[in-house]
């Protein structure tokens, strides 16, 4: 079905896996393409509790393959028609979201990891912005992911000077959630993105809507939207079910309903 990516879903888990290796899994026009086809199966099918974006060989994402652009490539557009939709339909998706950062993420591919809820990141992976050596910003949502996740000061430093950084160095700001051995990385990652998936689906779609809603609300705006949520939580099945296991002093099984 795709070209460019594989997509698996297994046990409630989607996993979406960058597949150009040879190109250290760099964006292609078709890439945009085939990862929007599979992020509409993310947020529509009721199967999918959780998504895993990650990298096939030693890359994550190098960003966009730069040997396809020419002199007279009209970036804004590129962004507008490719990139855009892609940053914008991940974060319409209210499932958590996580980047499974397997080695180099840099540029756009650094942007799509942002764009996720969490990063665990293999102890050989790097973070690289790479935009400024050749003479660009950084884009696809980057610049509004970064600060929000390190805080301005360290933004501007990361994205002007364009040092790579490690894995460790990455946790050490909060950009990473954790770093994996390399020698436990499937595992860690599969433990992790199950555990996601066995929790109550709908309270944190309504958690990722109203943290990202904080940014502009005053307090009296997010406490009603708390109110809100919380009310729509309080009717799920998954709320229900949370409520028996605490009086039969037993472990929940959420369904995701």
């Amino acid at each position: 079905m795709f070209e460019t990516i594989k997509f698996d879903v297994k046990n409630g888990v989607a996993w979406l896996t960058l597949n150009r290796p040879d190109k250290l899994n760099a964006f292609t026009e078709q890439m945009n393409v085939e990862i929007g086809e599979a992020l509409k199966d993310v947020a529509r099918n009721s199967e999918i509790r959780c998504l895993v974006i990650t990298g096939e060989g030693r890359a994550f994402c190098s960003g966009e393959d730069i040997g396809s652009l020419g002199e007279e490539t009209n970036h804004g557009e590129i962004l507008r028609n490719r990139y855009n939709p892609m940053v914008q339909q991940l974060a319409a998706i209210e499932k958590p979201v996580i980047a499974a950062i397997n080695g180099v993420a840099a540029g756009a591919g650094l942007s799509l990891a942002l764009a996720c809820d969490f990063r665990l990141a293999s102890e050989k992976a790097s973070l690289v912005e790479a935009f400024i050596h050749i003479g660009l910003i950084p884009d696809s949502g980057n610049l509004y992911y970064l600060p929000r996740l390190v805080g301005q000061a360290k933004a501007l430093e990361l994205a002007i000077l364009g040092e790579k950084i490690s894995a460790e160095e990455a946790k050490s700001i909060g950009l990473v959630t954790k770093v994996i051995p390399s020698d436990h990385w499937e595992k860690e990652v599969s433990v992790f993105a199950q555990k996601l998936a066995k929790m109550p689906t709908k309270a944190i779609g309504l958690i990722k809507r109203y943290v990202n809603d904080s940014w502009t609300c005053n307090l009296e705006e997010m406490l009603e939207k708390e109110a809100y949520g919380q009310r729509a939580a309080g009717l799920t099945a998954d709320h229900q079910e949370g409520i028996a296991a605490f009086l039969e002093k037993r472990k929940p099984e959420f369904k995701g309903l």
